[in-house]
């Protein structure tokens, strides 16, 4: 079993959109966004909370917008959209990486990049957490000097911290 709790791994600080917030609630990826999400709450990781996640959590039942308040705010880093995040998500709109329509997508994708997130941690696998759209987004980002973003899915994020501590050990 893996101890993420005593964890030294590169990866600190992750990005999550709401589709892992959800994912807490679904059969499919309970186990491992629960996981993830002990991490944030043991502080073992910090989590990057933005307000359009915030925003997308309002209309959801109770217990999903809710879940997010059981991490401690120490282990919390809150981000905003600015105007910097508008350009880059519209951007990426431009390159075709998305449609316009996900343009909520493109600005997470953008906060995750511009505040340096280790990764990004999603289940959005048509808008996000897809290999083809991701190279997209870091094409966009090394055109306009900004570092790559690291997108995976919890139940990824969790095996590359095993191997990081594999690795060290």
């Amino acid at each position: 079993m893996l101890n993420i709790f005593q964890i030294n791994t590169f990866m600190k600080s992750i990005y999550t959109d709401t589709s892992f917030i959800g994912g807490c609630f679904d059969n499919e990826f309970k186990g491992h966004s629960l996981s993830l999400f002990d991490a944030f709450k043991t502080g073992a990781l910090k989590l990057i909370l933005s307000d359009i996640t915030l925003q997308e959590l309002e209309p959801v039942r109770d217990e999903i917008r809710n879940k997010i308040f059981e991490i401690p705010f120490a282990n919390i880093i809150e981000v905003i959209t600015t105007g910097e995040v508008n350009e880059l998500a519209s951007e990426y709109i431009y390159s075709g990486a998305l449609h316009k329509k996900n343009y909520d997508d493109a600005v997470h994708i953008a906060l995750a990049t511009l505040n340096k997130a280790d990764a990004l941690a999603s289940w959005n696998f048509k808008h996000i957490a897809n290999l083809d759209r991701i190279k997209m987004y870091n094409h966009v980002n090394r055109l306009y000097g900004y570092g790559q973003i690291e997108i995976m899915t919890p139940s990824l994020i969790l095996k590359t911290i095993q191997y990081e501590r594999i690795k060290t050990v």
